[in-house]
C-alpha cells in the first residue's frame, strides 16, 4: 500500500491549475529524459499526485502518449477546470511555445540550459498526428467521461493499493514535488517497479526542503523522532524526511538501474552537530541537496 500520495505545498510558484506551469513541468521532464537517453515517446504515462488538475498528463497526451493514468489520495481535479487547462495546452503546443523559464516560473526545478521548444524531440510530423482534430476531441471526451471504455484518461482518487493497475503496463511514471510526502517510500518504489514495463522509467522531481516546518530550509533534520511525531499530530501526511541518498538506496533495492540525477544544491543551514541522531551519518551531499530530479530505468 502506498500512503500519502497527494499534492501539498512544495510546488513552488506553480499550480497544476495553470496550463503554462503544466506545460513547463512536462517538457522539462521530457527534455531531460532525452538527454539521459530514455524514450521520449512513452505510450502509457502514470502520474502520482497530479493535484488541482490533470494538466501535466494532458501535456503528455498532446505530445503523443496514448494513455494517461493519474493517482491521488484526495480528489482535487475537476472536469471543467481540466477542460479549461486542456484548451490552453492545445494552444501552447499548436504554437510550439517556448518552455516557460526561470524568470516566469522561478521555483520550478530542474532548470534547463535551453527553454526553446524542443523541436528535435517533438518534430512537426509527430505533432501533426498528436494534435489532429479527431484526437483532440477524443481527449476532451475522455476528460468528460473517464469511465468510458475508450477513455485515454483514468483518474483514481482516492487510491491506496498497487493492484489498481496491472503489472508491467506503464512506460513512464512521473511526479513533481510528491515523493517527499509518501510515508512508505520503499513500498512506493516497489509499486512503481512492478507497474513499469521492462525498459520503462521513472522521472521524479523531489523537494527535500522543510515545507515550512522549520525556520531554515533543512532545519527539519534537527528534530528528533518524538518531536517530529508531535509536530505531525493526527495529520494524515506531512513530509517523510528521506534524504536524497535514501531515494537512491530504495531504488537500487527494488531493481532500478543507472539513476540519472540533476540536483539543486543550497548551502546547509544546519551544522552536523545540530542534526537529530538519525541524520548525523548523512553524507555531506545530502545536507546541501534542496531538490533533485531523479530518473531511473527498469530493466
Amino acid at each position: 500500500m502506498v500512503a500519502g500520495v497527494t499534492k501539498l505545498a512544495g510546488r513552488g510558484a506553480g499550480s497544476t491549475a495553470l496550463a503554462r506551469y503544466c506545460y513547463s513541468v512536462w517538457l522539462r521532464h521530457l527534455v531531460i529524459a532525452a538527454h539521459n537517453g530514455y524514450s521520449t515517446s512513452p505510450g502509457t504515462v502514470a502520474e502520482l499526485g497530479p493535484g488541482s488538475s490533470l494538466g501535466i498528463g494532458l501535456a503528455a497526451l498532446l505530445s503523443g502518449a496514448n494513455r494517461y493514468l493519474a493517482f491521488d489520495v484526495v480528489a482535487h481535479a475537476k472536469t471543467e477546470q481540466n477542460l479549461a487547462v486542456f484548451e490552453e495546452l492545445v494552444d501552447l503546443f499548436v504554437r510550439r511555445a517556448p518552455i516557460p523559464d526561470a524568470q516566469e516560473l522561478p521555483e520550478i526545478l530542474p532548470r534547463l540550459d535551453d527553454y526553446a521548444f524542443p523541436h528535435s524531440i517533438l518534430p512537426d510530423a509527430r505533432l501533426v498526428v498528436a494534435l489532429a482534430p479527431e484526437r483532440i476531441e477524443h481527449i476532451r471526451a475522455s476528460l468528460r467521461d473517464p469511465s468510458a471504455a475508450d477513455s485515454m484518461v483514468q483518474y483514481r482518487a482516492p487510491w491506496s493499493s498497487a493492484t489498481v493497475l496491472e503489472r508491467e503496463s506503464v512506460d513512464l511514471i512521473l511526479s513533481q514535488a510528491v515523493l517527499e510526502h509518501i510515508d512508505d517510500l520503499p513500498d512506493a518504489y516497489r509499486t512503481m517497479h512492478a507497474w513499469l514495463r521492462p525498459g520503462g522509467y521513472i522521472s521524479h522531481q523531489v523537494d527535500f526542503r522543510c515545507h515550512n516546518t522549520a525556520r531554515t530550509w533543512n532545519g527539519h533534520l534537527a528534530y528528533g523522532d518524538l518531536v517530529w511525531k508531535l509536530m505531525r499530530g493526527k495529520r494524515p501526511y506531512l513530509i517523510n524526511r528521506h534524504p536524497f541518498s535514501e531515494h537512491l538506496q530504495f531504488m537500487a533495492q527494488v531493481g532500478f538501474v543507472s539513476p540519472q540525477t540533476r540536483k539543486f544544491e543550497m548551502p546547509s543551514e544546519v551544522r552536523r552537530d545540530q542534526l537529530a541522531r538519525r541524520f548525523r551519518g548523512l553524507p555531506d551531499s545530502d545536507l546541501v541537496t534542496g531538490c533533485a530530479l531523479i530518473q531511473a530505468q527498469r530493466m
